[in-house]
């Protein structure tokens, strides 16, 4: 499984300590199974959330040890109201909303400034949420990928630290530990059809922006799914940079305006670091149209799932697109899990 970059508390128990983490729902969908002809849907219902979808984990947990390590202290260290420590650098990040609230979250926990740079597509009442938390919002003129290199930027020039969920360098600490944040779901998944004594699935459908959460669930759940154990990463066909990174052998940019309604799937560069665990999974990209992925959420409704967006309902679309596709050998056993990456919090003016 995904390790944090060096020796601290497990994921799960640092995130149980500042109290936003709690396990999210799995449910079985037998009627959308039945609608699909496959044997069983279960779903992940990460919209439960403490801050309304999975970013919760990777983004607090990577911005708290990033804290952590620049001042020399344990987190626990860091969170204790007893103690007193210098004053912090900024956490900075880019985001297209849930990963900056996340980061956000983890400035004030620690007590630490944050600055989320957001591209201008982001709504305000997602802007607005983050600087609830008492983040600086800066708004960039053009794409989540312009927003990340500013943040880099800017990170770079000063006292602040930069809580990053996608770059260039395979190694990244910091991506690292969002990636083993994220790897909690795989825990809990693994817990959850332990205790229920559910068969594993044969299928994970996992969305992807850049490639993290599909990353972590892939090294996550290896070795307990059953054959074929097929990783399937569902993208926005407008926005398919983790299928253009595992055609290519290695991250290129995705041309145009990254414009989807699938918002928060709105990257155009996979993540190294992403990439080359899902490269070592031998995960197959499926890319979906837009007209798919707005029904998903209303036809996930209606077969009993939870609400969510089209951003959250993409591995559903992606599922039902790879149907006929033989890369992915869906059938009458097939298994399927899915995870539901976020609330309704915020409609789409």
């Amino acid at each position: 499984m995904l390790r944090p970059s060096d020796e601290a508390e497990a994921p799960a128990a640092l995130l149980r300590r500042c109290r936003v983490h709690a396990p999210t729902p799995l449910l079985a969908l037998p009627g959308l199974a039945r609608a699909l002809g496959v044997a069983a849907v279960l779903a992940k219902d990460e919209g439960q959330r403490p801050l309304g979808s999975f970013k919760a984990l990777g983004g607090v947990y990577a911005g708290l040890r990033a804290l952590a390590r620049s001042c020399g202290v344990p987190v626990a260290a860091l969170l204790d109201p007893a103690r007193r420590h210098p004053a912090l650098p900024a956490l900075v990040c880019a985001s297209d909303g849930n990963h900056g609230l996340a980061v956000a979250a983890a400035a004030r926990l620690a007590g630490a400034p944050a600055r989320v740079f957001l591209p201008a597509s982001v709504p305000g009442a997602r802007a607005a949420r983050i600087a609830a938390k008492g983040a600086e919002i800066v708004r960039i003129a053009g794409t989540y990928d312009d927003a990340v290199r500013a943040a880099a930027a800017a990170a770079g020039t000063g006292r602040a630290l930069l809580v990053a969920d996608t770059g260039t360098d395979p190694d990244d600490p910091v991506i690292g530990d969002v990636m083993a944040g994220y790897g909690v779901i795989a825990e809990e998944i693994r817990a959850q059809l332990a205790e229920s004594g559910q068969p594993p699935p044969t299928h994970l459908f996992v969305q992807a922006g850049v490639g993290g959460l599909a990353a972590a669930m892939a090294e996550g759940l290896h070795g307990m799914m059953a054959p074929p154990g097929r990783i399937v990463v569902v993208e926005p066909a407008r926005t398919a940079c983790v299928g253009a990174a595992l055609a290519a052998g290695r991250p290129v940019a995705v041309p145009g305006a990254l414009d989807t309604v699938a918002e928060m799937l709105s990257c155009g560069e996979a993540s190294a670091p992403a990439f080359a665990v899902l490269r070592r999974h031998g995960a197959v990209a499926v890319a979906v149209e837009e007209a798919e992925l707005a029904e998903a959420p209303g036809y996930l409704l209606g077969m009993g799932g939870p609400a969510t967006t089209p951003s959250g309902a993409a591995g559903l679309a992606g599922l039902r697109a790879a149907l006929a596709d033989p890369r992915c050998g869906l059938g009458g056993a097939s298994r399927i899990m899915l995870l539901i990456t976020e609330a309704p919090l915020y409609q789409r003016p």
